[in-house]
């Protein structure tokens, strides 16, 4: 479990093929990593299987996890946003975030707003129901606030969301460029209120 608060930004240092999978290696300047131990990379949550005292960790990637994010496009040289897990007593300054991702989001707009700037992004349509106005969201790990969601067309629809300059200056997400693609995580408690609500909604007449 994690809560979207990201440590640092670490560079990938190697891609390699195992079969249909993958292993990525990363510089993660964490010194006191676990084998076994999860970590939010890019929002998801991948479990170190081998490392070093300088913070060089391997973290084997699976076919579904490749096909489900961004991960699949990760070379030698990207930035990725980092997060460990949470303890019970650490303090949750973000959102409940399982690393599980969602779904991918692309980056439609970046706007200055002083020394803040709104982003927005187009998200699957399926995605639409648990995104609500100050509802929180994950994307790329990183816990954010909705500010605005649009209308579904064409398939997607869009979010806009405003980030502040830490956060913009301590992720990935200053990084990219129009149309690059973030992982999307929503909020864990609206798919479980969606999931148990179905059967009544199924008695609603049409």
């Amino acid at each position: 479990m994690f809560s979207g608060i990201v440590e640092q930004v670490a560079k990938v240092r190697a891609v390699a093929p195992e079969g249909p999978s993958r292993r990525l290696t990363i510089d993660t300047g964490f010194s006191d990593l676990s084998l076994g131990e999860s970590v939010a990379v890019n929002g998801v949550c991948l479990t170190v299987t081998d490392f070093d005292a300088g913070g060089r960790a391997d973290f084997f990637v699976s076919p579904e996890t490749l096909d489900r994010s961004n991960l699949g496009g990760a070379r030698a040289g990207s930035p990725v946003n980092l997060e460990r897990s949470v303890t019970l007593e650490t303090r949750l300054s973000g959102h409940l975030v399982q690393g599980h991702v969602d779904g991918k989001a692309r980056l439609a707009s970046v706007v200055d707003q002083g020394d803040a700037r709104r982003v927005a992004f187009s998200l699957p349509a399926a995605l639409h129901g648990f995104c609500v106005e100050k509802g929180s969201i994950a994307l790329n790990g990183t816990s954010l606030t909705l500010n605005a969601v649009g209308e579904v067309s064409g398939g997607r629809f869009e979010v806009a969301i405003t980030l502040i300059p830490h956060t913009w200056d301590h992720t990935n997400l200053n990084a990219l460029a129009v149309g690059d693609e973030v992982n999307v995580e929503v909020d864990v408690l609206a798919k479980y209120v969606e999931r148990l609500c179905q059967p009544y909604l199924k008695l609603q007449p049409a």
